[in-house]
Protein backbone atom coordinates (compact mmCIF):
# COMPACT_ATOMS: atom_id res chain seq x y z
CA UNK A 1 0.00 0.00 0.00
CA UNK A 2 1.36 3.10 -1.00
CA UNK A 3 2.31 5.63 1.98
CA UNK A 4 1.05 8.91 1.27
CA UNK A 5 2.79 12.15 3.12
CA UNK A 6 3.51 15.75 3.10
CA UNK A 7 6.89 16.77 1.09
CA UNK A 8 8.44 19.51 1.88
CA UNK A 9 7.32 23.36 1.95
CA UNK A 10 3.33 21.89 3.14
CA UNK A 11 2.28 21.51 6.28
CA UNK A 12 4.23 18.71 8.55
CA UNK A 13 3.26 18.06 11.89
CA UNK A 14 6.29 18.49 14.52
CA UNK A 15 7.71 15.67 15.88
CA UNK A 16 7.75 15.99 19.68
CA UNK A 17 9.32 12.88 21.60
CA UNK A 18 8.14 13.79 25.21
CA UNK A 19 4.31 12.92 25.63
CA UNK A 20 3.50 16.35 27.22
CA UNK A 21 5.13 18.00 24.42
CA UNK A 22 2.71 16.32 21.94
CA UNK A 23 -0.14 16.86 24.19
CA UNK A 24 0.89 20.55 24.96
CA UNK A 25 1.39 21.35 21.43
CA UNK A 26 -2.12 20.44 20.52
CA UNK A 27 -4.13 21.87 23.68
CA UNK A 28 -1.94 25.33 22.58
CA UNK A 29 -3.29 25.09 18.82
CA UNK A 30 -6.73 24.26 20.22
CA UNK A 31 -6.29 27.33 22.59
CA UNK A 32 -5.76 29.22 19.93
CA UNK A 33 -8.58 28.20 17.43
CA UNK A 34 -10.64 28.56 20.68
CA UNK A 35 -9.47 32.44 21.48
CA UNK A 36 -10.08 33.65 18.08
CA UNK A 37 -13.42 31.70 17.04
CA UNK A 38 -14.79 32.21 20.76
CA UNK A 39 -15.28 36.17 20.71
CA UNK A 40 -16.35 36.18 17.22
CA UNK A 41 -19.18 34.03 18.49
CA UNK A 42 -19.81 35.15 21.45
CA UNK A 43 -19.51 38.98 19.02
CA UNK A 44 -22.24 37.45 16.69
CA UNK A 45 -24.44 36.34 19.18
CA UNK A 46 -24.26 39.67 21.34
CA UNK A 47 -24.95 41.54 17.54
CA UNK A 48 -28.15 39.15 17.12
CA UNK A 49 -29.44 39.64 20.31
CA UNK A 50 -29.17 43.49 19.51
CA UNK A 51 -30.96 42.90 16.38
CA UNK A 52 -33.66 40.98 17.76
CA UNK A 53 -34.35 43.68 20.49
CA UNK A 54 -34.22 46.49 18.16
CA UNK A 55 -36.95 44.29 15.86
CA UNK A 56 -39.03 43.73 19.14
CA UNK A 57 -38.91 47.35 20.38
CA UNK A 58 -39.74 48.61 16.70
CA UNK A 59 -42.51 45.70 16.65
CA UNK A 60 -43.52 47.24 20.33
CA UNK A 61 -44.06 50.63 18.50
CA UNK A 62 -45.44 49.61 15.63
CA UNK A 63 -48.58 48.30 17.54
CA UNK A 64 -48.20 51.42 19.56
CA UNK A 65 -49.49 52.81 16.21
CA UNK A 66 -51.82 50.88 15.15
CA UNK A 67 -53.70 51.84 18.17
CA UNK A 68 -53.95 55.30 17.00
CA UNK A 69 -55.48 54.37 13.68
CA UNK A 70 -59.44 54.97 13.57
CA UNK A 71 -62.09 54.35 11.03
CA UNK A 72 -65.09 56.38 10.78
CA UNK A 73 -68.45 55.28 9.85
CA UNK A 74 -68.30 56.94 6.27
CA UNK A 75 -65.43 54.25 5.81
CA UNK A 76 -62.73 57.57 6.10
CA UNK A 77 -59.17 56.35 8.19
CA UNK A 78 -57.91 58.90 10.92
CA UNK A 79 -54.47 58.69 12.60
CA UNK A 80 -54.25 60.63 15.62
CA UNK A 81 -50.74 60.83 16.90
CA UNK A 82 -50.06 61.98 20.47
CA UNK A 83 -47.91 64.41 20.93
CA UNK A 84 -45.49 62.80 23.13
CA UNK A 85 -44.74 60.73 20.07
CA UNK A 86 -44.54 63.48 17.42
CA UNK A 87 -41.14 64.35 18.51
CA UNK A 88 -39.70 60.78 18.22
CA UNK A 89 -40.99 60.86 14.61
CA UNK A 90 -40.03 64.17 13.63
CA UNK A 91 -37.92 64.51 10.39
CA UNK A 92 -35.84 67.30 12.65
CA UNK A 93 -35.07 64.66 14.90
CA UNK A 94 -34.59 62.11 12.48
CA UNK A 95 -34.09 58.88 14.12
CA UNK A 96 -37.63 56.71 13.53
CA UNK A 97 -40.04 56.87 10.93
CA UNK A 98 -43.38 55.19 10.12
CA UNK A 99 -45.43 54.51 7.29
CA UNK A 100 -49.17 53.23 7.02
CA UNK A 101 -50.70 51.72 4.69
CA UNK A 102 -53.61 49.86 3.31
CA UNK A 103 -54.29 46.55 1.81
CA UNK A 104 -53.62 47.52 -1.18
CA UNK A 105 -50.09 48.79 -0.28
CA UNK A 106 -51.00 52.68 -1.11
CA UNK A 107 -49.28 54.88 1.74
CA UNK A 108 -52.15 56.41 4.39
CA UNK A 109 -49.83 58.56 6.40
CA UNK A 110 -46.04 58.48 6.73
CA UNK A 111 -43.50 60.81 8.98
CA UNK A 112 -41.83 61.26 5.93
CA UNK A 113 -42.15 63.30 2.70
CA UNK A 114 -41.04 60.62 0.79
CA UNK A 115 -43.28 58.38 -0.03
CA UNK A 116 -42.02 54.36 -0.84
CA UNK A 117 -41.02 51.79 1.49
CA UNK A 118 -39.68 52.50 4.82
CA UNK A 119 -36.88 49.78 4.74
CA UNK A 120 -33.83 50.90 2.92
CA UNK A 121 -29.67 49.56 2.99
CA UNK A 122 -29.80 52.35 6.59
CA UNK A 123 -33.06 51.11 8.04
CA UNK A 124 -34.07 48.63 9.61
CA UNK A 125 -37.37 47.98 11.46
CA UNK A 126 -40.53 45.65 11.58
CA UNK A 127 -44.11 44.94 9.78
CA UNK A 128 -47.01 44.82 11.55
CA UNK A 129 -50.70 44.03 9.88
CA UNK A 130 -53.61 45.00 11.37
CA UNK A 131 -57.06 44.86 10.97
CA UNK A 132 -59.54 47.34 12.04
CA UNK A 133 -63.06 47.13 11.58
CA UNK A 134 -63.21 45.44 7.80
CA UNK A 135 -59.76 47.48 7.51
CA UNK A 136 -56.84 46.00 6.73
CA UNK A 137 -53.48 48.06 7.50
CA UNK A 138 -50.13 47.31 7.41
CA UNK A 139 -47.88 49.44 9.82
CA UNK A 140 -44.27 49.73 9.38
CA UNK A 141 -41.62 51.35 11.92
CA UNK A 142 -37.98 51.83 11.05
CA UNK A 143 -35.27 52.79 13.05
CA UNK A 144 -31.84 54.87 11.54
CA UNK A 145 -29.11 52.56 12.07
CA UNK A 146 -26.72 55.10 11.91
CA UNK A 147 -28.18 56.63 14.81
CA UNK A 148 -28.83 54.07 17.28
CA UNK A 149 -28.79 54.31 20.91
CA UNK A 150 -25.04 55.69 21.84
CA UNK A 151 -25.02 52.85 24.89
CA UNK A 152 -25.48 49.85 22.21
CA UNK A 153 -23.17 51.28 20.01
CA UNK A 154 -20.48 51.42 22.37
CA UNK A 155 -21.37 47.59 23.51
CA UNK A 156 -21.04 46.65 20.25
CA UNK A 157 -17.71 48.66 19.25
CA UNK A 158 -15.79 47.23 22.45
CA UNK A 159 -17.00 43.39 22.93
CA UNK A 160 -15.02 42.11 20.92
CA UNK A 161 -11.81 44.10 22.57
CA UNK A 162 -12.93 43.55 26.08
CA UNK A 163 -13.91 39.83 25.67
CA UNK A 164 -10.58 39.30 23.53
CA UNK A 165 -8.69 40.93 27.12
CA UNK A 166 -10.85 38.56 28.80
CA UNK A 167 -10.98 35.63 26.88
CA UNK A 168 -7.09 35.25 26.58
CA UNK A 169 -6.02 35.12 30.16
CA UNK A 170 -8.75 32.17 30.90
CA UNK A 171 -7.28 30.08 27.85
CA UNK A 172 -4.11 30.35 28.91
CA UNK A 173 -4.94 29.49 32.63
CA UNK A 174 -6.82 26.83 31.65
CA UNK A 175 -3.61 25.42 29.56
CA UNK A 176 -1.54 25.95 32.78
CA UNK A 177 -3.71 24.23 34.33
CA UNK A 178 -4.37 21.30 31.94
CA UNK A 179 -0.27 20.71 31.99
CA UNK A 180 -0.71 20.17 35.48
CA UNK A 181 -3.42 17.60 34.97
CA UNK A 182 -1.33 16.37 31.95
CA UNK A 183 1.78 15.78 34.34
CA UNK A 184 -0.13 14.26 37.17
CA UNK A 185 -1.82 11.61 34.64
CA UNK A 186 1.12 10.36 33.35
CA UNK A 187 2.81 10.27 36.69
CA UNK A 188 2.31 6.53 37.38
CA UNK A 189 4.41 6.33 33.56
CA UNK A 190 7.39 8.55 34.83
CA UNK A 191 7.56 6.27 38.07
CA UNK A 192 7.53 2.86 35.63
CA UNK A 193 10.32 4.37 33.98
CA UNK A 194 12.24 5.18 37.06
CA UNK A 195 11.84 1.78 38.16
CA UNK A 196 12.52 0.49 34.70
CA UNK A 197 16.06 2.51 34.58
CA UNK A 198 16.97 -0.44 37.59
CA UNK A 199 16.33 -3.26 35.57
CA UNK A 200 19.86 -4.78 34.35
CA UNK A 201 21.58 -8.37 34.32
CA UNK A 202 22.19 -8.14 38.06
CA UNK A 203 18.71 -7.14 38.77
CA UNK A 204 16.41 -9.04 36.58
CA UNK A 205 13.58 -9.33 39.41
CA UNK A 206 12.37 -5.94 38.97
CA UNK A 207 9.07 -5.75 36.92
CA UNK A 208 7.08 -2.53 36.30
CA UNK A 209 4.45 -1.56 38.45
CA UNK A 210 0.84 -1.84 37.33
CA UNK A 211 -0.64 0.35 39.72
CA UNK A 212 -2.25 3.56 38.50
CA UNK A 213 -1.29 2.55 35.39
CA UNK A 214 -3.91 4.12 33.00
CA UNK A 215 -5.74 1.85 30.69
CA UNK A 216 -4.34 2.50 27.40
CA UNK A 217 -0.74 1.86 28.51
CA UNK A 218 -2.11 -1.20 30.78
CA UNK A 219 -1.42 -3.81 27.79
CA UNK A 220 2.06 -2.77 26.68
CA UNK A 221 3.44 -2.69 30.77
CA UNK A 222 1.95 -6.50 30.75
CA UNK A 223 3.83 -6.73 27.49
CA UNK A 224 6.65 -5.46 29.09
CA UNK A 225 6.52 -7.45 32.29
CA UNK A 226 6.16 -10.46 30.47
CA UNK A 227 9.51 -10.11 28.19
CA UNK A 228 11.16 -9.49 32.10
CA UNK A 229 9.57 -12.75 33.24
CA UNK A 230 11.69 -14.38 29.95
CA UNK A 231 14.38 -12.43 29.89
CA UNK A 232 14.81 -13.42 33.70
CA UNK A 233 14.90 -17.22 32.99
CA UNK A 234 17.52 -16.87 30.40
CA UNK A 235 19.87 -15.42 32.66
CA UNK A 236 18.89 -17.39 35.37
CA UNK A 237 20.00 -20.65 32.86
CA UNK A 238 22.90 -18.75 31.56
CA UNK A 239 23.85 -18.10 35.05
CA UNK A 240 23.01 -21.00 36.39
CA UNK A 241 25.20 -23.00 33.04
CA UNK A 242 28.28 -21.01 33.73
CA UNK A 243 28.20 -21.74 37.75
CA UNK A 244 27.57 -25.64 36.95
CA UNK A 245 30.26 -25.72 34.69
CA UNK A 246 32.69 -23.76 36.64
CA UNK A 247 32.26 -26.35 39.23
CA UNK A 248 32.30 -29.61 37.51
CA UNK A 249 35.58 -28.61 35.81
CA UNK A 250 37.42 -28.09 39.42
CA UNK A 251 37.05 -31.76 40.20
CA UNK A 252 38.55 -33.05 36.69
CA UNK A 253 41.70 -30.51 37.29
CA UNK A 254 41.99 -31.35 40.26
CA UNK A 255 41.98 -35.03 39.25
CA UNK A 256 44.57 -34.54 36.40
CA UNK A 257 46.68 -32.50 38.45
CA UNK A 258 47.23 -35.08 40.66
CA UNK A 259 48.21 -37.69 38.31
CA UNK A 260 50.48 -35.49 36.64
CA UNK A 261 52.82 -35.91 40.01
CA UNK A 262 53.11 -39.43 38.90
CA UNK A 263 54.85 -38.28 35.69
CA UNK A 264 58.52 -39.28 35.43
CA UNK A 265 59.64 -36.21 32.64
CA UNK A 266 60.27 -33.31 34.92
CA UNK A 267 59.85 -30.49 32.07
CA UNK A 268 56.69 -32.34 30.97
CA UNK A 269 55.13 -32.64 33.94
CA UNK A 270 56.02 -28.46 34.62
CA UNK A 271 54.12 -27.81 31.39
CA UNK A 272 51.25 -29.80 32.39
CA UNK A 273 51.14 -28.19 36.01
CA UNK A 274 51.12 -24.80 33.77
CA UNK A 275 48.45 -25.44 31.70
CA UNK A 276 46.01 -27.00 34.47
CA UNK A 277 46.94 -23.83 36.58
CA UNK A 278 45.69 -21.63 33.18
CA UNK A 279 42.33 -23.69 33.02
CA UNK A 280 41.83 -23.17 37.05
CA UNK A 281 42.29 -19.32 37.14
CA UNK A 282 39.73 -19.49 33.75
CA UNK A 283 37.11 -21.63 35.82
CA UNK A 284 37.53 -19.30 38.62
CA UNK A 285 36.80 -16.24 36.71
CA UNK A 286 34.13 -18.02 35.34
CA UNK A 287 32.67 -18.83 39.08
CA UNK A 288 33.41 -15.36 39.98
CA UNK A 289 31.04 -13.66 37.02
CA UNK A 290 28.45 -16.23 38.06
CA UNK A 291 28.95 -14.88 41.00
CA UNK A 292 28.68 -10.93 39.89
CA UNK A 293 25.58 -12.06 38.19
CA UNK A 294 23.47 -12.74 41.08
CA UNK A 295 25.11 -10.23 43.65
CA UNK A 296 23.04 -7.76 45.29
CA UNK A 297 24.82 -4.88 47.51
CA UNK A 298 23.51 -3.38 50.60
CA UNK A 299 23.83 0.22 49.62
CA UNK A 300 25.06 1.20 53.43
CA UNK A 301 27.70 -1.15 53.12
CA UNK A 302 31.82 0.42 53.49
CA UNK A 303 35.05 -0.62 52.88
CA UNK A 304 38.50 0.59 52.92
CA UNK A 305 39.59 0.94 49.82
CA UNK A 306 43.84 1.08 50.92
CA UNK A 307 43.14 -2.01 52.85
CA UNK A 308 41.78 -3.63 49.54
CA UNK A 309 44.96 -3.03 47.90
CA UNK A 310 46.78 -3.95 50.43
CA UNK A 311 46.20 -7.35 50.90
CA UNK A 312 45.83 -7.96 46.80
CA UNK A 313 49.21 -6.07 46.91
CA UNK A 314 50.42 -8.67 49.55
CA UNK A 315 48.94 -11.49 47.79
CA UNK A 316 50.27 -10.80 44.20
CA UNK A 317 53.51 -10.02 45.12
CA UNK A 318 54.73 -13.92 44.75
CA UNK A 319 53.08 -14.15 41.62
CA UNK A 320 55.06 -11.12 40.00
CA UNK A 321 58.52 -12.52 41.87
CA UNK A 322 58.25 -15.35 40.42
CA UNK A 323 58.37 -13.84 36.84
CA UNK A 324 60.75 -11.09 37.80
CA UNK A 325 59.15 -8.64 38.28
CA UNK A 326 57.73 -6.53 41.54
CA UNK A 327 54.84 -4.67 42.57
CA UNK A 328 54.59 -1.76 45.18
CA UNK A 329 51.82 0.01 46.88
CA UNK A 330 51.49 3.47 47.19
CA UNK A 331 49.46 6.84 47.91
CA UNK A 332 47.34 7.04 50.82
CA UNK A 333 48.71 6.24 54.20
CA UNK A 334 44.83 6.70 55.57
CA UNK A 335 42.24 4.73 55.40
CA UNK A 336 39.94 5.86 52.50
CA UNK A 337 36.50 4.55 53.32
CA UNK A 338 34.20 3.52 50.12
CA UNK A 339 30.43 2.39 49.21
CA UNK A 340 31.52 -1.20 48.16
CA UNK A 341 31.50 -5.10 48.91
CA UNK A 342 35.21 -5.90 50.05
CA UNK A 343 35.34 -9.27 48.31
CA UNK A 344 34.30 -7.97 44.86
CA UNK A 345 36.81 -5.02 45.52
CA UNK A 346 39.19 -7.49 46.19
CA UNK A 347 38.98 -9.16 42.69
CA UNK A 348 38.40 -6.26 40.98
CA UNK A 349 41.72 -4.86 42.17
CA UNK A 350 43.31 -8.15 41.69
CA UNK A 351 42.65 -8.50 38.05
CA UNK A 352 43.75 -5.40 37.31
CA UNK A 353 47.22 -6.20 39.08
CA UNK A 354 47.36 -9.36 37.32
CA UNK A 355 46.50 -8.39 33.98
CA UNK A 356 49.58 -5.37 34.29
CA UNK A 357 52.30 -8.05 35.25
CA UNK A 358 51.10 -10.01 32.60
CA UNK A 359 52.11 -7.26 30.27
CA UNK A 360 54.56 -5.36 32.06
CA UNK A 361 58.34 -5.64 31.38
CA UNK A 362 60.54 -7.96 33.11
CA UNK A 363 62.35 -6.35 35.74
CA UNK A 364 60.47 -3.06 35.63
CA UNK A 365 57.48 -2.83 38.64
CA UNK A 366 53.86 -2.14 38.65
CA UNK A 367 52.59 0.62 40.92
CA UNK A 368 49.26 0.15 42.56
CA UNK A 369 48.27 3.92 44.04
CA UNK A 370 45.37 4.46 46.15
CA UNK A 371 44.07 8.12 46.07
CA UNK A 372 42.31 9.78 48.69
CA UNK A 373 39.32 10.60 46.51
CA UNK A 374 38.37 6.86 46.49
CA UNK A 375 40.18 5.91 43.32
CA UNK A 376 42.99 3.26 42.71
CA UNK A 377 45.43 3.72 39.60
CA UNK A 378 47.25 0.67 38.42
CA UNK A 379 50.42 1.59 36.18
CA UNK A 380 52.57 -1.09 34.38
CA UNK A 381 55.64 -0.42 31.97
CA UNK A 382 54.08 -2.63 29.40
CA UNK A 383 53.14 -1.66 25.38
CA UNK A 384 49.97 0.13 26.40
CA UNK A 385 46.42 -0.14 24.84
CA UNK A 386 45.66 1.63 21.62
CA UNK A 387 42.82 3.98 21.42
CA UNK A 388 40.63 1.26 19.30
CA UNK A 389 41.12 -1.00 22.05
CA UNK A 390 40.30 0.76 25.04
CA UNK A 391 36.37 -0.21 24.68
CA UNK A 392 37.03 -3.88 23.71
CA UNK A 393 39.25 -4.89 26.34
CA UNK A 394 36.47 -4.86 28.94
CA UNK A 395 34.58 -7.50 26.76
CA UNK A 396 34.22 -10.71 27.56
CA UNK A 397 36.64 -13.03 26.04
CA UNK A 398 37.72 -10.48 23.94
CA UNK A 399 41.47 -11.27 23.65
CA UNK A 400 44.05 -9.08 21.48
CA UNK A 401 46.40 -12.27 20.55
CA UNK A 402 44.33 -14.95 20.35
CA UNK A 403 47.52 -17.59 20.13
CA UNK A 404 48.31 -16.64 23.93
CA UNK A 405 46.83 -19.01 26.16
CA UNK A 406 47.45 -17.59 29.34
CA UNK A 407 44.17 -16.06 29.74
CA UNK A 408 40.41 -16.32 28.88
CA UNK A 409 39.69 -12.67 28.29
CA UNK A 410 37.69 -12.85 31.19
CA UNK A 411 39.99 -10.72 33.68
CA UNK A 412 38.83 -6.98 32.72
CA UNK A 413 35.48 -7.87 32.25
CA UNK A 414 35.26 -9.30 35.68
CA UNK A 415 36.73 -5.44 36.68
CA UNK A 416 34.07 -3.35 34.31
CA UNK A 417 31.12 -5.96 36.09
CA UNK A 418 32.38 -5.11 39.51
CA UNK A 419 32.47 -0.81 38.53
CA UNK A 420 29.41 -1.15 37.03
CA UNK A 421 27.77 -2.70 40.63
CA UNK A 422 28.91 0.18 42.40
CA UNK A 423 28.48 2.77 40.47
CA UNK A 424 31.74 3.29 40.15
CA UNK A 425 34.10 4.25 36.51
CA UNK A 426 37.05 2.41 34.93
CA UNK A 427 39.32 4.12 32.55
CA UNK A 428 42.48 3.27 30.55
CA UNK A 429 45.20 5.92 29.29
CA UNK A 430 48.92 5.65 28.31
CA UNK A 431 51.57 6.71 29.84
CA UNK A 432 53.98 9.10 28.48
CA UNK A 433 56.84 7.20 29.36
CA UNK A 434 55.28 3.87 27.88
CA UNK A 435 53.18 1.57 29.47
CA UNK A 436 49.27 2.10 30.87
CA UNK A 437 47.36 3.44 33.40
CA UNK A 438 43.99 1.86 34.61
CA UNK A 439 41.93 3.76 36.98
CA UNK A 440 38.62 2.87 39.24
CA UNK A 441 37.00 5.61 40.73
CA UNK A 442 34.43 5.11 43.42
CA UNK A 443 32.29 6.80 45.63
CA UNK A 444 33.65 7.83 49.17
CA UNK A 445 31.51 7.16 51.91
CA UNK A 446 28.79 9.29 52.87
CA UNK A 447 28.84 10.72 49.29
CA UNK A 448 25.32 10.22 46.80
CA UNK A 449 25.14 7.92 44.00
CA UNK A 450 24.28 10.15 40.71
CA UNK A 451 24.15 6.71 38.75
CA UNK A 452 21.93 4.94 38.07
CA UNK A 453 21.67 2.24 40.74
CA UNK A 454 21.94 -1.83 38.62
CA UNK A 455 21.10 -3.71 41.64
Amino acid sequence: MARVGFRAGSFARPSFKSLISRIVFLHIIAVAVVAIFLPLVLFWLLDSEIDQLHRAAMRAQAETLAERIAVRPDGKVTFNLPESLRGLYSEAYGRYQYDIRDADGRLLFSSHKKTGDVGSESISGADVTQTIGDTTFRIQVAEDLSHRDVITDDIVSNFFRRVGWITIPILLILLAIDIIIFRRAIAPLWMASEEASNIGPSRTDIRLPTEQIPREIMPLVTAVNQALDRLEDGFRVQRQFTADAAHQLRTPLAILRTRIETLGDGAARQALHDDIAGMSRIVAQLLEIAELDTLVLDPDETADLRAVCAEVVAAIAPFAIAQHKDIALRGADAPVMIHGNFEMLQRAVFNLAENAIKFTAKETSVDVEVGDDGSVRVRDCGPGVTEAERELIFQRFWRRDRQRSDGAGLGLSIVRGVADDHAATVAVDNLPGGGAEFTLRFRLAGENSSAPDRR
